[in-house]
């Protein structure tokens, strides 16, 4: 097999050390040399030191959690071509696991260029990244403790949530603070509610007679203080996307105008896929990368399996939600191609043919720079008009009847 890089390394790396085996081509068989580095500063500057003795061009490594992170930084600073690989795709044969071997493993398969470098974004996007994913953290605990809130109130027998949609909204706050407080009258609670809400006065008065006791009260309060310190933290890290946004306003700008997404969400599909579209070949390609569209699972001419694979959650999850978005939207090209396929694949394989719809326009948008164009419901109607004559024609036919189609020329009204 042929050598492309004659001069590479592999790297195995765990937590506290890293195995190193450089692999140099001779003109009849390759020699290779393994060391272990620790994985502190100190340590990791001698691996960069030690590759660059060898004359190592090429480096490739595993995607291993985050202990990964660190020797691509300190090793990012040299003028060695980094690879980072999936460990799936990269696993050693069974029955030879050791870290020597695994090291010596990765550095035959990138001599021969046998190993597919996963996508690493640039520095602005993978701050913006973890920003955002934190964000998403924070949003979800914001959400488990008020639904903690709602399961105190109903041990409670509190039905407030049964009245109100929104407990903590400006009225449902203010009777839990008043509940905290001591207040145990349902009428006096009932009257805290604002004039706007919709649930009549009785109803209230009924949601909110309950037994309310210390161990309740203690709850709550404890719930409250973690929600109110979460949407601070929420308010601090849109501060600093803010901020880190100025590179990609326009790209946020373009992106928001597709159909269902809004600014964050174009925000998080921007830190995912990042703002060159050219590490990918088309847009199939970034679907693949992104985990929207069925996996490959074929063998004696039959397919086995079309689910999608699992990966990339983060994006999936926010273009899903931008798909559910998007359906609602009447008259629209998203929404008629949803309800197209509903109808014959089921809700969830239309959602997820929403998403990827989107993910596809957000490809082209990125890439070209146009801004987004709707295509319209009606997008689909020369198609679904031909397919259903066909199967008019084909049931007739079966029937026993010799039909001949002619189109017919629409009149324009006078």
């Amino acid at each position: 097999m042929q050598v492309l890089y004659p001069r590479c390394a592999g790297l195995d790396v765990h937590k506290q050390t890293v195995v190193a085996c450089v692999r140099i081509a001779g003109e009849r068989e390759a020699t290779t040399e393994v060391r272990t580095f620790p994985t502190t500063t100190a340590g990791l500057c001698a691996l960069a030191e030690w590759l660059a003795e060898h004359g190592v061009t090429h480096v490739a490594m595993e995607a291993t959690g985050v202990y990964w992170k660190p020797v691509w930084h300190i090793l990012s600073d040299s003028d060695m071509t980094l690879i980072l690989a999936n460990a799936a795709h990269v696993k050693n044969v069974p029955g030879r696991k050791t870290d020597v071997n695994d090291a010596t493993w990765l550095a035959e398969l990138l001599a021969h260029g046998l190993i597919r470098a996963s996508f690493v974004p640039p520095p602005a996007i993978a701050d913006l990244r973890t920003l955002l994913r934190t964000r998403k953290q924070l949003v979800r605990e914001h959400a488990s403790h008020i639904q903690r809130v709602q399961k105190t109130l109903e041990d409670a027998n509190i039905k407030l949530d049964s009245a109100i949609s929104d407990i903590m909204g400006k009225s449902g706050r203010a009777m839990i603070e008043a509940m905290i407080a001591g207040e145990t009258d349902p009428h006096k609670l009932a009257a805290l509610a604002d004039r706007r809400i919709h649930a009549p006065r009785a109803v209230l008065v009924e949601a909110l007679t309950g037994r309310v006791g210390s161990r309740h009260r203690f709850l709550l309060r404890l719930h409250l203080d973690q929600i109110d310190a979460l949407e601070r933290a929420t308010a601090q890290l849109d501060a600093e996307v803010e901020g880190s946004l100025a590179p990609f306003h326009d790209a946020v700008k373009l992106l928001d105008t597709i159909d269902g997404v809004d600014v964050l969400a174009a925000e998080v599909i921007l830190s995912e896929i990042g703002l060159d579209m050219t590490r990918f070949a088309t847009d199939r390609h970034l679907l693949s990368w992104a985990c929207m569209c069925p996996r490959n699972d074929e063998s004696a001419g039959k397919r086995r399996s079309n689910r999608i694979r699992k990966g990339a959650r983060w994006l999936k999850a926010t273009l899903i939600q931008c798909a559910w978005s998007a359906v609602r939207m009447k008259c629209r090209y998203l929404s008629g191609l949803y309800y197209r396929l509903k109808a014959r694949r089921g809700p969830k394989k239309a959602i997820l043919a929403v998403a990827a719809a989107i993910l596809t326009a957000a490809y082209h948008m990125l890439k070209t720079g146009t801004p987004y164009r709707d295509l319209g419901p009606s997008h689909f109607e020369p198609r679904q008009r031909h397919a259903a004559a066909r199967r008019l024609l084909k049931r007739l036919e079966g029937l026993g009847f010799a039909v001949e189609i002619t189109p017919v020329t629409p009149t324009v009204p006078a």
